[in-house]
C-alpha cells in the first residue's frame, strides 16, 4: 500500500514529514479551543452570539492570512513561509492562554487565525512542486491526513489536562501545551529545501522583472481557473465544515446524544476523515482529480442525508460517523494536488492559498445560512438543502474544471504538459487553459 513511500527521495520524505507535522499541530491547536469554548462561556458570561464571533473571525483572518502567506510563498519562497507560520500560529495560541476576557481573546484569535490559513498555503504548494507527479496526489493526500491525527491528539489532550486540572485554569494550561509540538515542527523543518521548479521561477522573475502582484491571479489569463477552484473549495471545505460545525449540535437536540456518548462519536468521526484522506489520496492517482471529487461529493450528500433522515439512535448512529468522517471531510485532500496543477507556478500559491481560504470564509457564511434556516424549518432540513446547494455547486465545478492528473509542473507562466503515459484527455477546458496560459 506504502510503496510508493519507499520510492520517494530522502528530500521528498523531509518534505512529507515536515509538512505532515505542520498540519497536525495546526489541526491540534485549532481543534483544542472548540474544548476550551465552553468554559469561557460560562466562566466569563460569554453569550453564543460571542463565541460565534470568536469563530467567524477566526476564519476570516485565516482567509487574509492564507492569501497573504500564499503572495510570500511565491515571492520569498515556500519553506521560509512555511517556518513563520509554524512559529506565528503557535505563539499566538501560547499567548491565548493569557487571556482575561472576551475583547482580548478575539485579538489573539484573529492574530492566530492569520498563521493558521497561512500554514496550509505554503505546505501544499511545497509538497506540491517537490513531490514527481505519479505520486503527487498520494503525498499529498496523506500528508493531509495530519488532520485527522491533530483532531485525535486534541482530544486526548484535552481530556487529559481538563480531567485533572482545575478549570478555572485548565483552559490556560491546555492552550499553552499547544506550544510544545510546534517546537518539535520546528526541528523538523530545518532540513527543508526550496523547490527546483520555484528557485528557476523566482530567477526568470528577477530576471525580467515581471513580478507578479498581489492581484494577479484576477488577471483574465487565470480568472476563471480561480473562480471555479474557489467554488470547488467552497463545497468541500465551506460546506463540508459547516456541516461538522452543527452535528453536535443536531446530536445532542434532535438524536438526544449523552455527553459521555459524544466522546466515542468524535473519535469515529475523526477515525473515518483519517482513511477518507488515505482513500482520497490514493484515487486521485488512480482515477484522476475530477472522478475523485465527484465520487466523494456524491457519497457525501448521501451519507449526510441518511444522517438527517434515518430514524437511527444509539450505537448505529455512532456508527455510522465512521463513513460521515470518511467522506464528508476526507474529500479534503485532493484539493492540494489538484490546486498545484490548476495554477502557474509564479503565482501558484498564491492561486491555490486564495482558494482553498475562500472556501473556509464562505464556510462561516453557510454555518449562518443553516441557523437562519432553522428559524423556518427543522435544523435536519436546513442542513440538508445547504448540503445540497454546497455540493452541487461543487460538483459543477469539477465538470468545468480540467483534469490534471499526472501534469508535469513548469517554471514561470508556461502552460502545464501532460505526461505522455498520463492517460490524461485533451478535453476543450484543458485546451482553453492551456491556450489563456500562452
Amino acid at each position: 500500500m506504502f510503496a510508493w513511500y519507499r520510492e520517494l527521495t530522502e528530500r521528498e520524505r523531509n518534505t512529507f514529514w515536515g509538512c505532515f507535522a505542520g498540519w497536525a499541530v495546526d489541526a491540534m491547536d485549532a481543534q483544542l479551543f472548540s474544548f476550551v469554548l465552553p468554559i469561557l462561556i460560562a466562566a466569563w458570561g460569554m453569550t453564543t452570539a460571542q463565541a460565534g464571533y470568536l469563530a467567524t473571525a477566526t476564519l476570516l483572518s485565516a482567509a487574509i492570512g492564507g492569501w497573504a502567506c500564499g503572495y510570500l510563498a511565491d515571492r520569498f519562497g515556500r519553506a521560509r513561509i512555511m517556518q513563520f507560520t509554524i512559529l506565528w500560529f503557535c505563539a499566538f495560541t501560547f499567548l491565548a492562554g493569557f487571556a482575561h476576557d472576551f475583547q482580548q481573546l478575539m485579538v489573539l484569535r484573529i492574530m492566530q487565525g492569520l498563521g493558521f490559513g497561512g500554514e496550509w498555503a505554503a505546505g501544499a504548494v511545497l509538497m506540491g512542486e517537490i513531490i514527481r507527479a505519479e505520486h503527487r496526489g498520494k503525498a499529498v493526500g496523506t500528508v493531509q491526513s495530519g488532520f485527522g491525527v491533530g483532531w485525535s491528539a486534541a482530544a486526548i489532550l484535552a481530556g487529559l489536562v481538563l480531567a485533572h486540572l482545575p478549570q478555572e485554569y485548565g483552559w490556560r494550561v491546555l492552550l499553552m501545551i499547544g506550544v510544545l509540538p510546534g517546537l518539535l515542527v520546528l526541528y523538523l523543518r530545518r532540513k527543508l529545501e526550496e523547490p527546483e521548479i520555484f528557485v528557476k521561477t523566482r530567477a526568470h522573475v528577477e530576471k525580467t522583472g515581471t513580478r507578479p502582484g498581489l492581484g494577479a491571479i484576477f488577471q483574465p489569463e487565470t480568472l476563471r481557473i480561480t473562480i471555479l477552484s474557489s467554488l470547488l473549495a467552497f463545497g468541500v471545505i465551506g460546506v463540508g465544515g459547516a456541516i461538522v460545525n452543527w452535528l453536535p449540535t443536531f446530536m445532542k437536540t434532535v438524536r438526544e446524544l449523552s455527553p459521555s456518548t459524544s466522546g466515542y462519536y468524535v473519535f469515529v468521526v475523526t477515525g473515518g476523515s483519517f482513511f477518507g484522506f488515505l482513500a482520497s489520496a490514493y484515487l486521485a492517482d488512480h482515477l484522476g482529480r475530477r472522478r475523485t471529487f465527484q465520487l466523494f461529493l456524491l457519497c457525501s450528500w448521501l451519507i449526510t442525508i441518511a444522517y438527517m433522515f434515518l430514524p437511527l439512535s444509539g450505537w448505529p448512529l455512532i456508527v455510522l460517523g465512521a463513513p460521515f468522517g470518511f467522506f464528508t471531510i476526507g474529500n479534503y485532500a485532493t484539493l492540494g494536488p489538484f490546486f498545484t496543477e490548476l495554477f502557474p507556478s509564479a503565482i501558484r500559491a498564491s492561486g491555490q492559498s486564495f482558494a482553498y481560504n475562500f472556501g473556509k470564509a464562505a464556510g462561516a457564511a453557510a454555518v449562518s445560512t443553516i441557523g437562519i434556516l432553522a428559524q423556518y424549518i427543522t435544523l435536519a432540513e436546513a442542513i440538508g438543502l445547504v448540503a445540497l446547494l454546497g455540493y452541487s455547486i461543487a460538483f459543477v465545478a469539477t465538470l468545468m474544471l480540467p483534469e490534471t492528473r499526472g501534469i508535469q509542473l513548469t517554471p514561470g507562466y508556461e502552460p502545464l504538459a501532460p505526461r505522455p503515459d498520463s492517460g490524461v484527455s485533451s478535453s476543450p477546458a484543458e485546451a482553453a487553459v492551456v491556450r489563456a496560459r500562452r
